[in-house]
């Protein structure tokens, strides 16, 4: 992504967004192109924004639709959006439940906002940012699920051929083959952002949002 980044920002709390939009809108990184205090305000004001966000920093606990509930409805208007949750939950199953609903990333409220500018700007690079008390609990939740037997089958053989591009399917050996996104494009010749737009476009036609449920995705496949 280029900079600046349109950057949108979901919060019912006035001060709280308030205090985010003078912060973040103040860093030459970003752009703030909509503030909102509710999921249908963000979407009714979506149609009069000057510029599609790029990156949208979304409260969870809203007014009327939850910031998990409205998140589908936001990767439906934006398919292209990042989206962050920002919360002041913790547990492992909320983290998996804005996941699974296509968030990229999930931070707690207190975090600093110096960091918060870094969250989102490694989400824009492609990274997946938790607090570290976010992620102590999704590494607990982890710990108690059985381990699934290997794959013997290489991953890619594994996905719907009919499903995925040729590039994509390449990608996704790639990240098989445990190669950085860097590694990645110098292989296929391609530029690492185009390698992140393969990425995800893997995982919305997949309808998953992390390496470990594409390679669960194949497994079960291999199963069937």
């Amino acid at each position: 992504m280029q900079f600046p980044l349109a950057l949108a920002i979901i919060e019912d709390q006035a001060h709280i967004r308030e205090t985010l939009n003078e912060y973040l809108c103040a860093q030459p990184e970003f752009r703030c192109v909509l503030l909102a205090d509710s999921i249908e305000a963000f979407l009714r004001d979506l149609p009069t924004v000057s510029q599609p966000p790029q990156v949208i920093l979304s409260d969870i606990g809203l007014p009327g639709l939850t910031g998990i509930a409205g998140l589908p409805l936001i990767l439906d208007r934006l398919p292209a959006a990042q989206v962050l949750m920002l919360s002041v939950y913790a547990d492992a199953e909320r983290v998996f439940e804005a996941l699974r609903a296509g968030a990229v990333g999930y931070l707690l409220k207190n975090t600093p906002l110096a960091q918060l500018k870094e969250h989102l700007l490694q989400v824009s690079a492609g990274g997946s940012p938790m607090s570290p008390g976010v992620a102590r609990y999704v590494v607990q939740a982890f710990a108690k699920m059985p381990v699934a037997p290997p794959a013997t089958i290489p991953l890619a053989n594994l996905l719907p051929a009919e499903t995925l591009t040729a590039r994509e399917l390449e990608v996704v050996r790639g990240i098989e083959d445990g190669l950085s996104y860097k590694l990645i494009a110098e292989r296929h010749h391609i530029s690492i952002d185009t390698v992140r737009n393969h990425i995800r476009s893997v995982y919305r036609k997949l309808q998953i949002n992390s390496k470990s449920e594409l390679m669960a995705h194949a497994l079960k496949r291999q199963r069937n």
